[in-house]
């Protein structure tokens, strides 16, 4: 059964750009195209309705064609407020967040990611490899937005506490190289070696 419908896929592009020298990293170009552009090319055909969270730029990423939602809660809330704003706009019952730095997602990402949510009954399950987990790569149920909220306005800034909150679990992927985040100019120019 098809269900990406169901899923609303979010690209975060809400960030600081720190390690990129401020700038607004989804806009980073790499082999001829902006970051986001490569994340939207293998996300959006995996799910149903798409927005881009983004707090700077937001006629550029508009000019890509989908919504563009910024940080309801602001000062420094991190990720987590780009969670809060996508799950406030998103009509669908599950909703996939994917940070706007990882280009080499994989195609069965949300295939994966929707099987190991029903397998194992949770409402969040993020995405691992065989190194490490990367807990911003996340199908989550909408329904979490009210805790997300209560959370974020109490001071809750950590991905992984917010989860302790909720019945989760992590998706195992076998290809490390689908999650490399590109973070610094150096990670652009290693990326296509």
């Amino acid at each position: 059964m098809d269900n990406r419908g169901g899923i609303t896929g979010v690209v975060l592009a809400g960030g600081q750009g720190r390690r990129m020298g401020g700038v607004d990293k989804g806009l980073v170009e790499l082999s001829g195209r902006s970051l986001v552009s490569h994340v939207l090319s293998v996300m959006a055909p995996q799910v149903g309705p798409v927005m881009i969270n983004a707090n700077r730029h937001h006629d550029v990423y508009a000019a890509l064609g989908y919504p563009v939602v910024a940080d309801i809660i602001t000062g420094s809330a991190g990720p987590l407020a780009g969670f809060h704003a996508a799950l406030k706009a998103a009509s669908t019952p599950l909703v996939l967040m994917v940070p706007c730095d990882t280009p080499a997602l994989p195609d069965a990402l949300v295939a994966s990611l929707l099987a190991s949510l029903e397998g194992h009954g949770v409402d969040i399950v993020f995405a691992c490899d065989q190194e490490r987990a990367h807990p911003a790569i996340v199908l989550l149920k909408r329904h979490l937005v009210d805790d997300l909220e209560k959370y974020l306005v109490d001071g809750g800034r950590k991905i992984d506490q917010w989860y302790a909150r909720h019945p989760h679990a992590s998706c195992q992927f076998d290809d490390e190289r689908a999650f490399i985040n590109i973070n610094t100019p150096n990670d652009r120019d290693a990326f296509g070696r």
